[in-house]
């Protein structure tokens, strides 16, 4: 999930403008694009979790209409290895080794999707078998920790989550020991997906301050306070800005927290709890570039910047709009086009802060040119028609210290960077069949200038949703003795839909403008708002029936078990 904060005046934001498009169908996307002579691939998966390759016959899949070839290692290059936070560190082909069911062994090329399709059904593919080492019974050893240890070689030896990123500064400690353990099993190596690194971590720590709060009798929300962190606890520096303090303080107060038990605990069959949990993400900054075109019609911003669905082009609209002065529907945006500038990746919550700014950046440059030309000060259009000139292009960058490539937490800079939030949760606990009903979640946040609420809420409310169906209903099972999975794709996962969410998801942030963090003011949101959901819900369950679940999700025969 990406960042999706947008520029512009109007309190309230604007609505996307590629809006129409979606709801009426004629949006496109990538697969609606075809040219003459494209062809399909699949993969051809091994069927064994575990063991070694002793070879691949295409021969009967090459003979299908349609298929035009099967690639196998012998047909790729080798592949280098990928450094974080590259989701995979081996990459397929490398050797003979199968390390989990369905890793790569041939690619099916095909003039059709059906046809590659049945190539792939057709390709023999000859493993040794070994027994697969399942999860909870692998060897685990310690790869990492905050006071020893080489780090960048551990994770070269791809796949660890670093979850106690979230731990080591979030809450002022004295002393700081974070360790994390790898257990080796015969499974593929995960994607990072809604909020990684925080999001596992802070399940735990957020569990346990939780639990810590019951076991002092003191409530959870005191807790937090108590122990606010005025500088990173990791190294000591100021926080660029933290709005923690009064994000505490206003969701108590949407939420009723300090009054909820004395509204009524039961509801029909439903006995209710409530929770609470803190939220944070790292802050991911890449260096992007923009071009705006000024006109005497409008304006035209281009980047090579990618819309996942997030809003970007929005996002990238209205900062120009802004910056320029004129009317957000005077701006065009031109995407996804490697002649454009190039800019950063669309993922670690990063788009605003790193393409945005170079936007931002951009139009500076030609207000610049503007007054340059002793146009200052007027309507640009109205400026650019007295000027007698067409067209005015300014370029923009936004760079990170040192020029690097990538930035965490504003590492090399005097200041930490993080956003920060807290979520409260009502749940419903049916205690006869273990079944929960989210009831509703307020939500305050501190990331920055949120300067476009329409789209900041709808990415956190999104979060939200996301934490939910994390914390009470999506699981891959293993089966026990091949070592694969039991679900092959989400047709047989349970995600959250729209019965499963209520209507009352109330989502604030807090009034900041963060300069250290990027030139627009804005901090990251996109993941954090599923941080803390699932914690915040386990707290809920607690408070409702008295039961503790520690691993996720929280399904029914859980609560049963407890009960």
């Amino acid at each position: 999930m990406t960042a999706t904060q947008s520029a512009g005046p109007a309190p309230e934001g604007l609505s996307r403008v590629e809006g129409p498009l979606k709801l009426t169908g004629a949006a496109r996307y990538a697969t609606d694009h075809r040219p003459d002579g494209v062809l399909h691939a699949v993969l051809v998966g091994a069927p064994v979790a575990a063991g070694r390759l002793r070879g691949v016959d295409g021969s009967a899949a090459r003979a299908l209409p349609g298929v035009t070839a099967v690639l196998t290692a012998a047909d790729l290059p080798a592949f280098p290895e990928l450094p974080p936070p590259s989701a995979v560190h081996v990459m397929p082909f490398a050797d003979d080794r199968i390390r989990y069911e369905g890793q790569p062994v041939a690619i099916v090329l095909a003039e059709s999707v059906e046809a590659a399709e049945a190539g792939r059904a057709a390709v023999a593919v000859d493993c040794e078998r070994e027994a697969p080492v399942l999860i909870g019974h692998g060897h685990r050893e310690p790869v990492m920790g905050e006071d020893r240890g080489d780090v960048d070689a551990v994770l070269a030896d791809t796949h660890v989550e670093p979850a106690t990123e979230a731990s080591k500064s979030l809450y002022a400690v004295p002393a700081l020991r974070l360790r994390q353990l790898v257990e080796r099993v015969s499974l593929n190596v995960p994607t990072p997906m809604r909020a990684p690194v925080e999001g596992p971590g802070l399940w735990a720590l957020e569990s346990a301050m939780n639990e810590l709060a019951d076991a002092a009798g003191l409530d959870p929300l005191d807790v937090r306070l108590a122990n606010f962190a005025e500088v990173s606890p990791a190294d000591g520096r100021p926080w660029s800005a933290n709005g923690l303090r009064e994000a505490y303080q206003e969701g108590a107060r949407r939420y009723g927290w300090r009054t909820r038990h004395e509204r009524p605990r039961r509801d029909g069959p439903w006995v209710i709890g409530h929770g609470m949990a803190t939220c944070t993400m790292g802050s991911f900054r890449f260096p992007g570039a923009s071009r705006v075109r000024l006109r005497r019609d409008g304006a035209v911003v281009e980047a090579n910047v990618h819309d996942i669905g997030t809003g970007v082009q929005t996002v990238l609209g209205q900062i120009a709009a802004d910056e320029l002065g004129i009317s957000p529907d005077r701006v065009e945006m031109r995407w996804g086009d490697t002649d454009l500038p190039r800019t950063g990746p669309t993922y670690g919550s990063s788009t605003t802060v790193g393409t945005g700014s170079a936007v931002a950046a951009a139009a500076r440059d030609v207000t610049k040119q503007l007054a340059e030309l002793g146009q200052g000060g007027r309507d640009p259009l109205e400026a650019l028609d007295r000027a007698g000139i067409d067209e005015l292009v300014g370029e923009g960058t936004f760079e990170l210290p040192g020029g690097a490539g990538f930035n965490a937490d504003g590492a090399g800079t005097p200041y930490a960077i993080r956003t920060w939030g807290v979520i409260f949760t009502e749940v419903g606990v049916d205690p006869d069949f273990g079944l929960l009903r989210l009831r509703r979640a307020v939500g305050v946040y501190s990331a920055g200038r949120i300067v476009n609420p329409i789209t900041a809420r709808a990415q956190m409310t999104g979060g939200i949703i996301w934490g939910w169906g994390k914390a009470t209903m999506e699981e891959s099972d293993q089966e026990p003795t091949s070592g694969r999975w039991l679900a092959k794709n989400l047709s047989n996962v349970a995600v959250p839909v729209n019965a499963d969410i209520p209507a009352d998801i109330d989502v604030s942030f807090t009034d900041e403008y963060d300069e250290t963090a990027s030139l627009i003011g804005a901090r990251g949101i996109g993941e954090l708002g599923a941080t803390g959901v699932d914690a915040a819900v386990a707290a809920a369950v607690h408070d409702a029936v008295g039961v503790r679940v520690r691993d996720l999700p929280i399904l029914p025969w859980k609560v049963l078990a407890g009960l």
